[in-house]
Formats: structure tokens, sequence, C-alpha cells
């Protein structure tokens, strides 16, 4: 698989997507050479998942600076547009503010930076999911887990790996996975098109199940333990991930399962206190009225839609980054501090 989001430097430069609406029906990469499409694309989750956002925001400020070259007010206003698109997302805003520090620099610089984002994801992804598999190997019992997972956190929300799912891939190498549950993840159903496809490709025994059947896999003892991505983690340990999430973990702490939560540090936002803090998007009702494009619902019927939830850290086991791991009301560095 290509990268999820990559840079394509023919033709005055363009960011590579893989088209995440398309699958699993089709597998099909967009080339997107300007920043009205790539604002569009990320509206419109052809691409998703927070450290893929940071790197289309990084990249969103390579093509502005190469469509607008010498001229640092219209490439700071398209850098904002883009930043803009997806609040919760921490990671799209600091992948902009990280490509916008290299402006001065030049178009050519502008590139640089962006593309070293997408060289360090991997790498990052790789070292997080190690340290997330062992916390996750010591919460759970002494042979394969049994994990649940919800959205999507695997390779395509990342520019290669994975977070959560990444954890998941690094203990089905070390086999010590015997099943993964996939919630549909309504309304979008990022679990059932994404990560049951990414959970295929990877050859890692698999179920899928309707969000609503989570809660009584794990009272009929079908769960080991959850593991999640995040979007936004708080100073205080509160996650903010996509919507249900927070569902999960009431249930996981009703039956004594461990919560993991897989993110890069850069989605650790140390300005926001708490969870009460995080911005959470709503999206168009649309989503929720029709399935697949076929209305489901009244037409005009009225419509809540966030596209995250808030779970508080105390319902979690641990948060880990690449760099540190949040458990017991604390955050623990492990090799370099913030």
């Amino acid at each position: 698989m290509a990268r999820t989001v990559d840079w394509d430097d023919g033709d005055g430069g363009a960011v590579t997507a893989i088209d995440q609406r398309a699958l699993p029906a089709e597998y099909r990469v967009q080339r997107l050479a300007s920043v009205d499409s790539l604002v569009a694309a990320i509206a419109d989750l052809t691409i998703r998942g927070a450290p893929a956002l940071g790197a289309a925001g990084a990249l969103g400020v390579a093509l502005a600076a190469r469509r607008h070259p010498g001229d640092r007010d219209r490439v700071r206003a398209e850098a904002e547009r883009v930043a803009a698109v997806r609040p919760t997302a921490v990671n799209l805003r600091r992948g902009v503010e990280r490509a916008l520090t290299r402006l001065d620099e030049g178009a050519d610089a502008v590139v640089a930076e962006a593309c070293a984002v997408l060289d360090e994801d991997e790498a990052t992804n790789r070292l997080l999911s190690t340290r997330a598999a062992d916390v996750l190997m010591a919460l759970g019992p002494d042979r394969p887990l049994r994990l649940l997972t919800h959205c999507n956190s695997g390779a395509l929300a990342t520019v290669a790996w994975g977070t959560g799912l990444g954890a998941v891939r690094e203990l089905a190498e070390r086999g010590r996975i015997a099943e993964v549950l996939a919630c549909e993840t309504r309304p979008l159903l990022q679990g059932a098109r994404l990560t049951a496809w990414e959970l295929r490709e990877m050859g890692v025994a698999h179920r899928l199940l309707v969000d609503s059947a989570a809660a009584s896999a794990m009272a009929r003892g079908l769960v080991d333990g959850v593991v999640v991505g995040a979007d936004r983690i708080a100073a205080n340990g509160d996650t903010a991930n996509k919507i249900g999430t927070y569902a999960l973990a009431c249930a996981a702490a009703r039956h004594g399962l461990p919560m993991v939560v897989v993110a890069p540090e850069s989605t650790v936002d140390h300005d926001t206190a708490s969870g009460d803090d995080i911005v959470i998007e709503e999206r168009d009702g649309d989503e929720v009225r029709a399935f697949a494009g076929v209305p489901t619902a009244p037409a005009g019927t009225p419509v809540y839609n966030p596209a995250f939830d808030v779970t508080p850290a105390g319902l979690l086991a641990a948060v880990v980054t690449e760099q540190a791991t949040f458990r017991a009301g604390a955050w623990e560095y492990a090799t370099v501090l913030r």
C-alpha cells in the first residue's frame, strides 16, 4: 500500500492521497494539486485520522508555497484555511504550523519540512506501537489477546503503520493476537470499511460487529481489552476520539477490562487542560439521515451528529505515545521531555 498521504514533486507539486471514501470497494489514489482540493479532501474525509491530517496540514502549506512563491501573506492565509477545516484534530494545525516555520526560507524549504513530517511518521508509529503492545500484554492475560477496536487507527489514519491498530499489528507479529473485534463505527463506517479492510490485508483474525453489540461482547467474555487511537489528548489525559469511544470506555470499566489509547506525542495538547476545553466538531445531518446515499429517516429530521466524544482519563488504563505513558493521573516520560 502506498503512503496514505504523500508529496508528488512533478508538475509544480501536488499531494497524493488514498481516497478513503472509496474503500473497500475500490483502492484509488487522488492527486490534489490545489489548496482548494486539499481542503475539500480533508472536509469530506478522503483524508482522515489525526496523524494523516497532521501530514496533510504540512503538505497544504507546501502546496500554497509552491503556488504563491514570495507571497508570504497569501501562503499564511491559505495555511489557515487548511488548519481550520477540522478543529478537533490538533495534529492538523500542528502540521500547518511546523511547515510555516520554514516559510521565510522559500518554497523548497517548506516542501522539505513537510516531507520530513511524512518521513518521521512511520518511525514514530512503530515506536509507539511497540510501547503500546508491551502495555497491552502487561494488562491482559498471558495468552494471545482478544481486542476490540473502534473507528480506524491503522495505516490509513497515519502516513504509514498506524497507532491503535499499529499496536495490533505489532502484537500479531509477536503471535499475541487471537482475534480483533472491529466496531462498524456509525455513521460513516470507518471500522467496517477501513479497519476490516486493513485487518484482512494484515492477515489478522477478526470479526465485524455493530457498535451497539460491543458491550454485549464484553459481557459474554469475548474481549480482553480495548485499543483505540485519538484525535486530541488533553493535559490531564482526557481523550477525544471518534464518537462512540466514551460508551466503550464506560462498558469496559463496567466489565473490568483495560482500555488503552495509542497516539503520537503530537496529539497530546498540553495547552488544553481537560476534555471540557476540546472543541467537538459536528458534521452534516445527512450523514445520519441517509445510508450509502439512501434516505433512512424522514427528510428534514433534526440530527445531533458530533464527530467525536471525550473519554475521561479515569476510565482509561493508559494513554501511550512514543515518548510517554499516562496512567494513574500522571504522564511518565520514558525518553525525551516534551
